[in-house]
């Protein structure tokens, strides 16, 4: 803030935090973005979060923009991915030859074994 940006940036700003502490940030974000008239960009996965400090929102999915508008468009959007999303519906089932975990992960199908996982130790 010394430096007089004119944009600032938060990553996740309330991850792995507890929701008392996550509350308290968003105000902070909030009161910052009114005391000094700047334009703040948050990445966050936190839909109460995002819906409370936000102007504007934008949904990235796999690196590419599939929406944008003010919070209330968001939430009226009929758009299935941005329903998905904020309906927290699970993607569907996928065929038997690629389980849910590769699909997310991009690893090879039917290993058989967790990444990182040996059994009996």
């Amino acid at each position: 803030m010394a430096m007089d940006p004119e944009i600032l940036f938060f990553d996740e700003p309330s991850a792995g935090l507890d929701p008392i502490i996550a509350a308290g940030i968003d105000h902070l974000i909030v009161q910052v973005k009114k005391a000094f008239r700047m334009t703040i960009i948050v990445v966050t996965h936190e839909l109460a979060s995002a819906f409370l400090i936000a102007d504007q929102m934008i949904l990235v999915d796999k690196g590419n923009i599939v929406a944008h508008g003010t919070p209330e468009e968001m939430r009226s959007s009929t758009q299935p991915r941005v329903r998905q999303f904020l309906d927290r519906v699970a993607e569907p089932e996928v065929s038997q030859e690629l389980d849910y975990l590769q699909m997310l992960t991009g690893g090879p199908t039917n290993t058989g074994q967790v990444a990182g996982w040996r059994r009996g130790v």
